[in-house]
């Protein structure tokens, strides 16, 4: 089933953030080292700071000294040589508290190897060795969007649904084949080009269309699944197997069928986990607190921006 667009999709509109973007650019970096200064100086005084040092250690898991290979300073790191821009922005917004002699390396875009150095990423692979990935919130006007307004859970449909791009993405590519006639699923391709069957092709749609299912399909592409942050904070179940990469939203700390409804990787219980939820509404709606809950601890500006500064000061004292 397909859906018109609309021209309010419920995305974060890349224009407004471009020009918030640029417009901060034209403040001078001194402003930002003095107010990155006084943030860090006072941040061991607040009630939440050993809560803060714990998401700190968490993006950030260096613990020995170590030599960069290869790095760039942030004078030298500049918007014409990143094809990336929402990751040139993101980053710098961060890194222009610091001295501009400071070094660092990084690796933009959908990452899912671990660096040979130490480097600052928006994805890596969930791992007890992936120190030298040090995650920041990057491309986050993609990644985290949060629903404000949504209907019931028990309004919505007794249906699972998925809108986005299938192309070579393997884990999509089987769920389609084993799933797109099923009748509790309502999935859509919206790759247009000539890789998959035509029948999977849809075109794109808004995220409240998405909304009026009680099921929603959070299933890993290239990393991770870019729509989970929005349907957990919607009165919608996420739908995935254990996720196999994380981003600053730490997926590796989310408890199956607590934050979102597990299922196996071979996609073989998906009819019994969506039947199951229907009949047990108490569960599901507890899971939709549980995932509400836990959404709102990346939704405090502020203190995000702290988090970030706190990871890069520790890049920046671990690596010299």
């Amino acid at each position: 089933m397909n859906s018109p667009i609309v021209f309010n999709n419920g995305k974060n509109p890349k224009w407004k953030y471009y020009l918030e973007q640029y417009s901060l650019r034209l403040l001078p970096n001194f402003i930002y080292r003095n107010r990155t200064k006084k943030l860090l100086e006072n941040v061991s005084s607040r009630k939440d700071y050993p809560q803060l040092m714990q998401r700190v250690n968490y993006y950030n898991k260096l613990e020995e000294k170590t030599a960069l290979k290869n790095p760039v300073s942030i004078a030298d790191f500049k918007l014409k040589d990143i094809d990336q821009k929402v990751y040139f922005f993101d980053a710098y917004q961060t890194l222009r508290g610091f001295p501009e002699h400071y070094q660092f390396c990084h690796e933009f875009g959908d990452v899912v190897h671990i660096p040979e150095t130490p480097s600052i990423l928006k994805s890596r692979p969930i791992s007890d060795d992936n120190q030298n990935s040090v995650v920041l919130k990057l491309n986050r006007v993609r990644h985290f969007v949060y629903i404000k307004k949504d209907q019931s859970f028990q309004q919505k449909k007794n249906k699972l649904v998925f809108r986005g791009k299938v192309t070579y993405k393997e884990q999509r590519r089987k769920f389609f084949e084993m799933y797109f006639k099923h009748p509790m699923c309502d999935l859509g391709d919206t790759q247009q080009k000539k890789i998959n069957p035509d029948e999977w092709k849809v075109k794109k749609t808004s995220i409240h269309y998405l909304l009026q299912y009680k099921f929603i399909l959070a299933i890993e592409g290239i990393d991770v699944a870019s729509n989970l942050k929005w349907v957990m904070s919607s009165n919608s179940l996420a739908v995935m197997p254990k996720p196999s990469f994380e981003t600053w939203f730490m997926e590796a700390k989310l408890i199956p069928n607590y934050h979102y409804v597990e299922i196996k990787p071979d996609f073989s219980d998906v009819e019994e986990r969506l039947n199951y939820y229907i009949e047990h509404e108490d569960e599901a709606l507890q899971i939709i607190k549980n995932a509400k809950e836990y959404v709102k601890q990346f939704q405090d500006k502020e203190r995000e921006e702290l988090i970030s500064l706190l990871v890069m000061q520790k890049y920046f004292k671990m690596t010299n």
